[in-house]
């Protein structure tokens, strides 16, 4: 079971958790306590930062924004310069950052392609190799990387995404049996057909066909996703290593 009171004092980094997905996993661990960090890539997103920013303060949470690209090695020394100046410390690291773009293999072009994988896959190791460090010296620590029922089961037009995805599942893995004899844990999420921004241009008929395949007979929304963070991130997961929850209303088994 997970305490209402154990994420007092313990501080949260959700990476790209101005919106969607990375948003409500922010709120709902300052709804329990912790301190939060809310990282936007760029000045466009500043906006929707400050927005979640006002969310966590009306719930009497302390937390700051942070701008910074995940796939940059200087913007992630820098983005976690500004969380340890302001917190001084790290206890949980939600690797959340994504994009997604829909084409073909053969219509992929080579710009694309690194960009996602960089903010995806690079990102989830520049993070992860920053935070390492910080965990061992204290000896306790929890990284959630952001997957996606997808790694499983692929999808037409989304072959980069998917590919980065996997990777995510097969890092986190590794690196559960590196870190496997220290209080530190790193394990995924990998949500199902969830309705953020991502799917806001599916059109209709898609998202229908999408729907019916899942057993829950509705695409989820967020709130149905953030549980499985939260539950990774508590003490009652401590012997949970190199997993992967997949909320996902039974669209894939793992």
């Amino acid at each position: 079971m997970v305490s209402t009171s154990e994420f007092k004092n313990k501080t949260v980094f959700v990476t790209g958790s101005s919106s969607g997905i990375g948003r409500g996993v922010v709120k709902a661990f300052a709804a329990l306590g912790a301190r939060v960090a809310i990282n936007y890539p760029n000045e466009q997103d500043k906006p929707n930062a400050e927005l979640v920013l006002k969310e966590v303060s009306s719930l009497g949470a302390d937390g700051i924004t942070v701008k910074g690209d995940v796939s940059s090695e200087s913007d992630v020394e820098n983005m976690f310069g500004e969380v340890l100046g302001e917190f001084s410390d790290l206890d949980i690291l939600v690797n959340n950052a994504g994009v997604a773009m829909a084409s073909l293999v053969e219509d992929t072009s080579l710009t694309d392609w690194e960009h996602t994988i960089g903010v995806h896959l690079r990102g989830v190791f520049l993070c992860t190799r920053k935070v390492l460090p910080l965990m061992y010296k204290r000896n306790y620590g929890r990284i959630i990387n952001t997957a996606s029922q997808l790694a499983y089961k692929g999808a037409p037009g989304f072959s980069h995404y998917t590919a980065a995805k996997g990777a995510i599942l097969s890092f986190t893995r590794s690196l559960a049996l590196e870190i496997g004899d220290r209080k530190v844990t790193a394990n995924c999420v990998a949500p199902g057909a969830t309705m953020t921004s991502m799917l806001e241009n599916v059109p209709k008929e898609t998202l229908e066909a999408i729907r019916m395949q899942i057993p829950n007979g509705r695409i989820g929304d967020v709130d149905d996703i953030v549980g499985a963070y939260v539950f990774l991130a508590s003490a009652a997961a401590g012997h949970f290593q190199g997993q992967c929850l997949s909320p996902n209303g039974g669209d894939v088994f793992l």
